[in-house]
Parts: structure tokens; C-alpha cells; sequence
């Protein structure tokens, strides 16, 4: 489920289909994606957000942003759950703005 507060715009586009392109091309996937995978839009800004960890595994969360051009931002420390990842990505956007993303072609955070 995704929960959003109608004072900010924006907006996670088309989590089902996500999850449906992500199911496709699962089987030679190494990875299990969350269901907070997807677009987020905020400002004409559109970056796509994976949050994965190995596949059949109990393992811990890996947070990826990729950005419109491709760069990419992947938090270096893992997440217990997805949730955590989910919600340290909605305080990114909160804390630094989301043209943060935009600003270095590859960053790591922790």
C-alpha cells in the first residue's frame, strides 16, 4: 500500500505494472524487488526507485535511485526491511529536496 499526503506532489506511477514488468523478467532475476519498487515524481522529476535484496533470501534491502539520465544513487549501508528503505528515501526527499539525485552521476550513501 502507498500512502501519500495530498499536501505534496507527488506521485508513485504504476506500482502494479512495475511489479508485473519485474515479475516478467523474474526468472532470470537474481534479485527480489519490494513492493515500493517503482516511479516516484515529484516536480517534473522522475526517477525510478528499486529497493531489492537476493532473491530466496531473508537478506537485508538494498536502496537504488536511478535518475532520468541513468545515474544512479545506492545507499551503502543495507535495510532490514523494505519499509526502512522506503521511508529513508521518502526522508532524503524530505531532508535534501529531490534535485539531490540529480546532482552527482554516482553517489553513495550511508
Amino acid at each position: 500500500m502507498f500512502l501519500f499526503d495530498a499536501a505534496y506532489p507527488r506521485t508513485l506511477l504504476f506500482p502494479a505494472l512495475y511489479r508485473y514488468i519485474m515479475a516478467m523478467t523474474e526468472k532470470n532475476d537474481p534479485f527480489e524487488h519490494s513492493d515500493y519498487a517503482g516511479e516516484f515524481v515529484e516536480d517534473d522529476i522522475v526517477l525510478r526507485l528499486d529497493i531489492y535484496r537476493p532473491a530466496g533470501t531473508n537478506g537485508d534491502w538494498t536502496l537504488e535511485v536511478v535518475d532520468e539520465t541513468g545515474a544512479t544513487t545506492v545507499w551503502d549501508e543495507p535495510f532490514a526491511t523494505d519499509r526502512d528503505a522506503y521511508e529513508e528515501f521518502l526522508a532524503t526527499i524530505e531532508r535534501d529536496g529531490i534535485r539531490a539525485f540529480l546532482e552527482e552521476p554516482v553517489t553513495l550513501l550511508h
